[in-house]
């Protein structure tokens, strides 16, 4: 069975989706609060985590900041709190999904298989023997994909399995500019809907880890209504 970790403190909403995802074969952990949380994640590693932003005892942000230290599985909110700015603020501390309160129990249950898929997906894409062609060098850039690790004029880059998997999309096709939709279906695992800033927030993450001008970029530039353009010669 999947392991997954419900952090919620609405006892109604958690006993709904605990049964609901129980039902569809996942092994459910519930937590009220932080308390204990932290110590289960670490030493079981669940599957993926789906947490609430306003608990009792410390803000779910603040948590997810913790958890990701931890913890690089597929992470999502489920909250009422339903301002952009909350999703943007999620989104940047590492959350792969944001979704708000009231949700269908099947239409959390799709978004969350879907980050699964992706997780999957991705474990079994990494490449066993380390190959020529999986070392990107463009100028100062370094973009190793067996380590899944970057550099940047000899320094290293700390980026999350997300966003150097957005690098990876955008550097392997130089000087081209790569759609958003093709970002959301390949890498978000969900259509584009024109209103999700799922893909902006990590690029624009990408920006400032990777010393881009966040008011004028110039390594990952934005084509407005198309995606985005990774300038290869930008990197010296």
């Amino acid at each position: 069975m999947i392991e997954l970790v419900l952090v919620e403190d609405d006892p109604r909403l958690s006993e709904l989706v605990c049964q609901y995802l129980q039902s569809n074969d996942f092994n459910v952990t519930v937590f009220a609060d932080s308390q204990g949380l932290i110590e289960h994640v670490a030493s079981k590693t669940p599957s993926v985590i789906v947490l609430d932003v306003m608990l009792p005892d410390i803000d779910g942000f603040q948590l997810c900041k913790i958890l990701r230290q931890l913890y690089a599985g597929p992470l999502l909110f489920l909250t009422a709190k339903n301002e952009s700015v909350d999703q943007v603020i999620g989104l940047e501390l590492g959350a792969d999904d944001y979704i708000v309160k009231p949700v269908e129990p099947r239409v959390l249950l799709a978004r969350i298989q879907a980050l699964l898929r992706r997780a999957n997906k991705k474990e079994l894409s990494q490449p066993t023997n380390l190959a020529a062609n999986n070392i990107l060098c463009f100028g100062n850039l370094k973009i190793d994909k067996d380590s899944r690790k970057v550099t940047l004029t000899n320094e290293d880059i700390p980026l999350t399995s997300h966003e150097f998997d957005m690098l990876c999309k955008l550097a392997d096709n130089p000087a081209k500019v790569v759609k958003k939709t093709t970002l959301y279906t390949e890498l978000i695992g969900r259509e584009y809907d024109g209103i999700d800033r799922s893909a902006d927030v990590r690029i624009s993450r990408l920006r400032k880890k990777l010393k881009d001008n966040p008011k004028s970029p110039f390594r990952i530039k934005t084509i407005w209504g198309k995606g985005f353009f990774f300038v290869p010669d930008a990197w010296d």
